[in-house]
């Protein structure tokens, strides 16, 4: 790699969850580092914005990988700890959408080519981000993805339900997110979840080869290229809005609000067991 070059993306006085590295002007790294879960608490919604902004708005940047510095996760869902019902009720972005959605969307239309590089869990948020890269690859003994969400009676609002199908087969994907439980790196490579299982000592090698490959070619040509396949493949806005709309509605179900309870007083949102066995903890 070349030298890298660290950009600050974060207000001052608030701890930095992500991090923004410039490997060279067209190939850029950004990392999730809020150990020891890289929970998703509603700060980062913010910081993830100004990471998107920051990709939209350069015009050099052709290319860029999405990965962890937090061992054993990748990025996880929200911080049911915290309080959320102002991160539930945002304004919408301009594009209409709740800004988490529509942040996934812009990252999913953009000319630049994301990746995303799995090394541990990618539950709930983390796979929704995972599924708005354009490719994804997964360490084969440390990768696992989870649409957890149904387990604990919510239904996943990043548009995981409009990504999987496509990727997947209607199926899979309905097995994939009602199941609620943990998929494996190999796994996720056979049903399509991601585009290769690699093992893990390979998995860091392999992806800053293809990054810097592709960060190599035509600019106007990437951008034009996915620009097709995105018309080919991207689910239409009122699917990410309707997926949305009803996680919303969920959360606010009593049954809903008791399942949460009885997982948090189990562990859920802390360092432990729950988190780390999350499938199984949904399941019972």
């Amino acid at each position: 790699m070349t030298t890298q070059t660290e950009t600050e993306t974060h207000t001052p006085g608030v701890a930095k969850r992500i991090s923004l590295k410039r490997y060279s002007p067209h190939y850029w790294r950004v990392t999730f580092n809020h150990p020891p879960l890289n929970i998703f608490e509603p700060e980062m919604l913010r910081q993830v914005n100004e990471i998107i902004a920051a990709i939209e708005t350069d015009d050099q940047v052709k290319v860029v990988v999405f990965d962890s510095a937090v061992e054993g996760f990748f990025l996880i869902h929200l911080d049911f700890l915290a309080n959320l019902d102002d991160l539930a009720h945002l304004p919408p972005g301009p594009a209409g959408l709740h800004p988490w959605p529509e942040m996934l969307v812009r990252l999913s239309r953009s000319p630049v080519v994301s990746l995303a590089l799995i090394r541990g869990r990618a539950t709930g948020m983390g796979s929704e981000l995972a599924l708005a890269c354009d490719m994804r690859f997964a360490s084969r003994e440390k990768a696992i993805l989870s649409q957890f969400e149904v387990g604990a009676g919510l239904v996943p609002g990043g548009g995981p339900m409009a990504r999987l199908s496509r990727l997947m087969g209607r199926g899979r994907a309905l097995e994939v997110i009602l199941s609620a439980d943990d998929v494996s790196g190999d796994l996720a490579e056979r049903y399509g979840y991601v585009n290769r299982s690699l093992p893990d000592a390979d998995l860091d090698g392999f992806v800053d080869a293809l990054a810097t490959r592709i960060a190599s070619f035509d600019q106007q040509t990437i951008a034009d290229t996915k620009r097709l396949v995105n018309a080919a493949n991207l689910p239409p806005d009122i699917e990410i809005e309707s997926g949305w709309n009803a996680c919303v509605a969920s959360m606010a179900r009593p049954a809903t609000q008791q399942r949460i309870k009885t997982l948090i007083e189990r562990g859920f949102c802390k360092p432990g067991d729950a988190e780390n066995r999350l499938g199984d903890f949904v399941g019972h």
